[in-house]
């Protein structure tokens, strides 16, 4: 518990403690699982938080949502599982403790209600087969099945059962992901079994609905122009459009915008929705009617695919207003930028011809939001106003631009030290002899 208190941020933490007042006021056990664990214990920052619950997922996050205010984002009936957008931006999944059967691959599955361990058994790879039970009369237990804590001291990617692959083909993306993100090897028999699917195909068995789950999350990743990269190189890139392969994968423009995304500073608390900005740098390359049968393929609504068609054009007013003079003070720029969408300003960043523009996105990241996270809530309390009150956001903001406009403090030089010149040296005394030198 120690170890995962350390690694969370605070809106993750209280969205823990949300969640186990939630399930122990249902009577129901929850658990962490999943993505959170792995990169907490592989020592990675932990980017979602996933929830399994021994009774019904869906019914457990709707009260966690009329309790916190936390957003459902998508429901799975079959699975009982519901994706959530929590305070501060936080996402994550309360989920139902359930066994799957695959009649064929990538099919619909059975579902039924299990135990948290019959759960963890029937997982993907055994990274993510492991649990730390949240509930009272456990809480801090850690559940490992399928020595999933030693593969990850070992770094080596293993999957759970002999037809993990099979079963779900959509893994054969996954593999790749966790092996560029985490860096681990992938062990012998999965690698056989990753080639034996691949030879049968299997990756055409994949549904849309998976491939754009999977696409949102390739967007999200801090090295995807490696992964990116991969994806091409085994023709997987291929199954979200045909038109993408070899030259026309724009993977310069995917390598900028990942230097770009890690100029933004640890713990920002950042409303960034990558796929848009993701597929418009990637696809940069195809024709508009490629990019129209890539959103047929993909099943995508017209919000998402507004996000990635329109974001140039949703960034013009971003632009014009990042050139005006007025910007040149630190917290008028800050006012401004602290309020955009981040995926307009990685847009900028990769896309735009001005350098102006450009250099006051990259000042934000790198200078003006590093100082704006220096004042802390105790910063703000201390002027004598309530948390969670206009109040509070109100002095907050001023002592951010007070910080932000504040001169540097000029450090006097002191004057350099002459030494005095040491006095010369006194002439030598005349040379004296044994004998003096007789004139007779």
């Amino acid at each position: 518990m120690f170890m995962m208190e350390s690694h969370l941020s605070a809106h993750q933490s209280r969205v823990i403690t949300q969640v186990q007042a939630a399930a122990a006021e249902s009577g129901v056990n929850v658990f962490l699982t999943g993505g959170a664990l792995r990169d907490m214990l592989a020592g990675f920052p932990i980017v979602e938080i996933d929830f399994t619950v021994e009774g019904h997922g869906i019914k457990l996050g709707k009260a966690v949502a009329a309790a916190t205010g936390a957003q459902i984002v998508d429901t799975d009936e079959n699975r009982k599982s519901v994706q959530m957008l929590f305070e501060g931006g936080v996402r994550g999944s309360i989920g139902m403790a359930r066994q799957e059967k695959f009649a064929k691959p990538g099919g619909k599955p059975q579902v039924q209600a299990s135990t948290i361990h019959e759960d963890l058994r029937g997982r993907d790879f055994t990274i993510n087969s492991i649990a730390l039970s949240l509930n009272a009369a456990s809480k801090g237990l850690l559940l490992d099945p399928n020595n999933g804590v030693g593969d990850i001291e070992r770094k080596e990617l293993r999957t759970v059962t002999n037809f993990t692959l099979y079963d779900d083909p959509i893994r054969l993306l996954r593999l790749q992901r966790f092996k560029v993100r985490l860096g681990f090897t992938v062990g012998d028999r999965t690698l056989a079994q990753y080639a034996n699917s691949r030879e049968a195909a299997l990756e055409t068995k994949i549904a849309p609905a998976a491939l754009l789950d999977e696409l949102r999350r390739i967007a999200s990743e801090q090295n995807v122009g490696e992964l990116v990269r991969i994806l091409d190189e085994e023709k997987l890139l291929s199954l979200f459009s045909s038109a993408l392969a070899g030259p026309l994968v724009n993977l310069a423009g995917i390598v900028k915008l990942e230097k770009a995304k890690q100029l933004i500073p640890f713990g920002a608390e950042l409303q960034i929705e990558h796929l848009g900005v993701f597929l418009s740098v990637l696809t940069e390359k195809l024709t508009p009617q490629e990019k129209d049968a890539m959103v047929q393929r993909l099943g995508m609504d017209e919000v998402l695919a507004e996000q990635w068609l329109k974001i140039e054009a949703r960034t013009k007013k971003l632009e014009r207003e990042l050139k005006a003079p007025k910007l040149q003070k630190a917290s008028a720029l800050y006012g401004v930028l602290s309020k955009a969408q981040g995926d307009q300003m990685l847009f900028l960043l990769v896309r735009s011809a001005e350098r102006l523009v450009q250099d006051r996105i990259r000042n934000y990241f790198q200078k003006y939001l590093p100082m704006a996270l220096e004042v802390t809530e105790s910063d703000v309390l201390a002027t004598g106003v309530a948390a969670g009150t206009p109040k509070y956001e109100k002095a907050r903001a001023q002592l951010i631009a007070t910080r932000l406009d504040a001169r540097p403090k000029k450090i006097p030089i002191p004057e350099p030290v002459v030494p005095e010149e040491p006095p010369p040296p006194p002439p030598p005394p005349p040379p004296t002899h044994a004998f003096a030198r007789s004139n007779k």
